[in-house]
């Protein structure tokens, strides 16, 4: 999926403005224009549209991380993970909502896409293990679609 689609979800899962999405951002230490933000907000065809790179939208991915969750001051920031792909933004996206196994089938199934518990955990594998298997952007756009109805 493209990192814009994403960042569009979400903006309207968490129901916040273009300069909350840049306000996300830099709570990673990422400095990023509130404009910068609105043009990865556009759509394709819009005047303005500018393409979100991996570092961009890992950078958000963290930042909604210590938006939900807060800043876990005890620890360093971790390094951002790049590339950006389907599996590190469902993984991320479990992290920052706090979401547990059943909440993910159910999530899932609330929009008739249920997966089985075997290949939700190979979702979460690392790449190159036995079990691991790529997140389509299907699926991706279902849980997004999901998350929207179940609210933040």
């Amino acid at each position: 999926m493209l990192n814009n689609d994403v960042m569009r979800s979400l903006r309207y899962i968490l129901n916040v403005n273009d300069a909350k999405i840049a306000e996300i951002t830099r709570l990673t230490g990422c400095e990023i224009p509130d404009a910068e933000a609105q043009a990865y907000l556009k759509k394709e065809d819009e005047d303005g549209y500018k393409p979100c790179g991996d570092r961009i939208m890992a950078h958000f991915l963290d930042g909604l991380v210590i938006y939900k969750r807060g800043k876990d001051e005890s620890r360093p920031t971790p390094p951002i993970e790049l590339p950006i792909n389907n599996n590190i933004v469902l993984k991320k996206l479990r992290v920052a909502f706090e979401l547990k196994e059943d909440d993910m089938h159910e999530i899932l199934k609330s929009v008739d896409f249920p997966v089985s518990k075997p290949e939700l955990n190979a979702l979460f594998r690392k790449a190159g293990h036995s079990n691991y298997r790529a997140c389509g952007d299907q699926l991706l756009r279902n849980f997004l679609k999901g998350l929207a109805q179940r609210g933040s």
